[in-house]
């Protein structure tokens, strides 16, 4: 009887445990999804951009064999200024998608990588980083490969 009940608790642990991770998860795609895709990607909504990236977020490239650092703040410049010369929403001929390739996440840490994607043309490949906080799962950082 002791054999079944430690079964079952285990059983119950990692069926909730799961989860709580596929929950997590979900809410990583929609933060990924709101703030980076539709928002810097499509230009979308400030508010939504600003909600999802964490105010010491960096791009972080390499150009000319040397590491670069971009910070969401200039970055959020750099769309307000974009969005400022044409307001008109993305059509569907340039718009951004995304595929989830994979996320992984432990305890209050995550990490992503996706493809951005336009008209079937793989862009990118992003690794994004994001911290759980109080408020809610935010993108710390960012690496990529452009295909």
């Amino acid at each position: 009887m002791k054999k079944v009940i430690t079964v079952l608790a285990i059983v119950i642990f990692a069926a909730s445990t799961a989860f709580g991770q596929d929950a997590e998860k979900e809410d990583i795609k929609n933060v990924i999804q709101t703030a980076y895709v539709d928002g810097l990607q499509n230009k979308g909504n400030v508010e939504d951009i600003i909600n999802g990236f964490h105010p010491g977020f960096n791009l972080l490239g390499v150009r000319e064999d040397k590491l670069t650092k971009y910070p969401i703040y200039s970055w959020i410049q750099s769309f307000e200024e974009r969005k400022a010369k044409d307001p008109s929403p993305v059509t569907d001929e340039k718009k951004i998608t995304c595929n989830y390739l994979l996320i992984d996440v432990t305890g209050n840490s995550a990490m992503a990588k996706i493809q951005l994607v336009r008209n079937k043309e793989l862009l990118f490949t992003d690794y994004l980083q994001l911290y759980k906080f109080e408020d809610g799962w935010k993108l710390v950082s960012k690496i990529y490969y452009r295909h």
